[in-house]
Formats: structure tokens, C-alpha cells, sequence
């Protein structure tokens, strides 16, 4: 992932962390974290997890 949006860094807060952190939380249990833009603007973000057997 990355920072597209100039006008939060690690001066004004924050460290870009969270995203990454999600995807490694899911990618340990067999998932993946998908991001895209929505179509009426923002951010459309899918966690998909393995079902337990």
C-alpha cells in the first residue's frame, strides 16, 4: 500500500500503518484485503477470510 494523499504524513499524524497491518492480520489466516475506489468516491475496502471448517 501507499500514501497517495500528501496532506497527512508523519508530521501531521499518523504512520501509514494500518492498512498493512490488516492485510498481514489476514493474509496470516489464508485471506487478503482488497482496496478500490468506490464509485461515489472514497475508499471500497474487502476483507475476505477463509470459513472455518
Amino acid at each position: 500500500f501507499v500514501r497517495l494523499e500528501e496532506s497527512r504524513n508523519r508530521t501531521t499524524g499518523g504512520l501509514g500503518l494500518g492498512l498493512t497491518i490488516a492485510r498481514n492480520i489476514a493474509r496470516g489466516a489464508g485471506g487478503e484485503v482488497d482496496l478500490s475506489n468506490h464509485p461515489g468516491g472514497g475508499l471500497l475496502t474487502e476483507l475476505r477470510l477463509p470459513v472455518a471448517a
